[in-house]
């Protein structure tokens, strides 16, 4: 439904929207620009294992653990003063980036460029909330920024390769530096500013509380990802949930929470945020997958690779818009409904591949894509248009913390899967007469098949990279399996709590929320 008294954007708001997509593309493109500069960077930099680790991660790491207070932080100063202050702050860091000669540098760098990014993605976000007042335009909007963020992924690490082609490895990150300036220029022209008029005193103890919530839980999932469950980082992901506990508490209890209270007074708010969660699980674990499955399985380059996984970025951009326009028109929670189910068939035809299948794949891997961003973009206009436009830095932030979350959980979720699979077919597969460090460095990745097959006489080796392939293959599609249940579980999670949420216009009738008690 159109909100016939709001004001309608004109050019004015629409540059600025595009304006705001600059620093949105390229922290997008941040999280894979180093898929192919890392092993330059590690053969430039003398980088040891830990380092290379620390290289790629950290910069997740520092955007998931300060997105919530960067939020609470735009509201309170204005949107637009710490869009600026980040990319400030990310185009210095970039430069320190390209220019580091060191590891210890480059993970600094990387850090600083992890906290620009926290401040631009919830202020760009926030900034669309309120430049369009119309609900026709603003989901109009939030379609677009949507297939700009799911393409900015994809297009990060063909940029990064084609950059490498032709340039040193600093170039991946100098790229951000003209952008930047040109942000920094244009959005005090054209962007007007924006803030809670009265936000409260800022809470210091939510900052730590709100960070121990997110870092140990994503840094727990991850590594649970990579090596399978431990000890360690079942007691890791267990502590984040107990400081998740307390910060939640905290946000129910004191008088000016970092996460206002405010935002859940409608039930469309957490819906979104849940709703963009699941999808998020439901992106990764496509990702995890098919990524690997270019490069190690059907043999492709890295830039190869890359260009073959724009294919499903094709389609996402024109669905994306696409999905808002037909959630106006119709019931958003069918409408997402549907792009879970079109998502799980999307796994079902990935559950199809064998080790020679790329059309099969990239169709799947595209179905998968385009079902997502049909539940992604809805969902975030559901969580935005029901958020107080004096709160939407921290509704933004919020959900894109949840996205995080499902990033992270659907790496750990799928990847173990995987990995248990591969792992017991690959053992079975193996000749007795494998030296023992041989058959521990083929279980541990398909890239460690690739490279003991390297060492080994021509039939020998060939044997061990195809069982190594065939044991891939049938991970991948076991959790296809898996990741088409969760996708259609959450269809109908949909469909049933999708009816009771309440649109703007009839959430604006009901009662307050009962009160809870207050501190200072």
């Amino acid at each position: 439904m159109t909100n016939s008294g709001a004001p309608l954007a004109g050019r004015r708001e629409w540059t600025a929207f595009v304006v705001l997509l600059l620093p949105l593309l390229l922290v997008s493109m941040d999280v894979s620009v180093l898929f192919y500069a890392v092993p330059v960077i590690s053969e430039s930099l003398d980088v040891t294992a830990t380092e290379q680790l620390w290289i790629f991660d950290v910069y997740a790491f520092a955007l998931a653990g300060l997105l919530i207070t960067m939020g609470s932080l735009g509201d309170r100063i204005g949107r637009r003063k710490l869009l600026l202050l980040g990319a400030a702050a990310f185009g210095t860091a970039s430069v320190a980036a390209a220019y580091a000669d060191s590891a210890g540098m480059l993970i600094a760098a990387r850090a600083v460029l992890g906290i620009g990014g926290a401040t631009l993605m919830p202020s760009t976000m926030a900034l669309v909330r309120t430049l369009f007042r119309d609900d026709k335009q603003r989901s109009t909007a939030i379609g677009i920024w949507s297939g700009a963020m799911a393409g900015g992924i994809a297009l990060g690490s063909v940029v990064g390769g084609v950059l490498l082609e032709h340039f040193w490895w600093g170039s991946v990150f100098l790229i951000n530096v003209p952008a930047m300036l040109l942000l920094l220029v244009l959005a005090p022209v054209l962007v007007p500013e924006s803030k809670d008029p009265r936000p409260g005193r800022f809470d210091l103890l939510s900052v730590p509380l709100s960070m121990g919530a997110v870092l140990p839980v994503i840094y727990g999932l991850k590594q649970i990802a990579a090596d399978g469950f431990s000890v360690p980082m079942g007691a890791c992901v267990a502590a984040g949930l107990l400081a998740g506990y307390a910060f939640v508490r905290r946000q129910r209890t004191v008088r000016h929470a970092m996460i206002s209270r405010e935002l859940f007074r409608h039930r469309a708010y957490g819906l979104g945020v849940a709703f963009n969660t699941l999808a998020s699980v439901g992106m990764m674990g496509s990702a995890y997958f098919t990524t690997q499955y270019l490069q190690s399985v059907l043999g492709m380059g890295p830039l190869e690779a890359a260009l073959w996984g724009l294919v499903p970025s094709l389609a996402v951009s024109v669905v994306a818009p696409f999905a808002t326009t037909v959630a106006r028109k119709a019931d958003k929670a069918r409408v997402i409904a549907c792009g879970f189910l079109a998502g799980a068939a999307g796994y079902g035809v990935l559950a199809l591949s064998d080790t020679d299948s790329l059309a099969t794949a990239l169709t799947g891997a595209a179905l998968i894509a385009c079902g997502i961003v049909a539940v992604m973009a809805p969902a975030a206009d559901m969580a935005l248009a029901t958020a107080p436009p004096e709160k939407a830095g921290s509704a933004a932030a919020l959900m894109e913390t949840g996205q995080e979350f499902g990033n992270a959980l659907g790496m750990a979720v799928f990847g173990s899967l995987g990995t248990a699979v591969y792992r017991r077919d690959v053992t079975d597969a193996l000749p007795a007469d494998l030296p023992h460090d041989a058959v521990s460095a083929v279980r541990e990745t398909l890239g460690g098949a690739a490279g003991v097959a390297a060492r080994l006489p021509e039939a020998a080796g060939a044997n061990v990279l195809t069982a190594a392939r065939e044991a891939f293959t049938h991970g991948m599609v076991v959790a296809s399996v898996g990741g088409a249940a969760l996708l259609v579980l959450a269809a109908a999670l949909a469909l049933a709590s999708g009816r009771r949420a309440r649109t703007p216009d009839t959430a604006a009738a009901e009662p307050a929320a009962t009160a809870v008690p207050v501190r200072n």
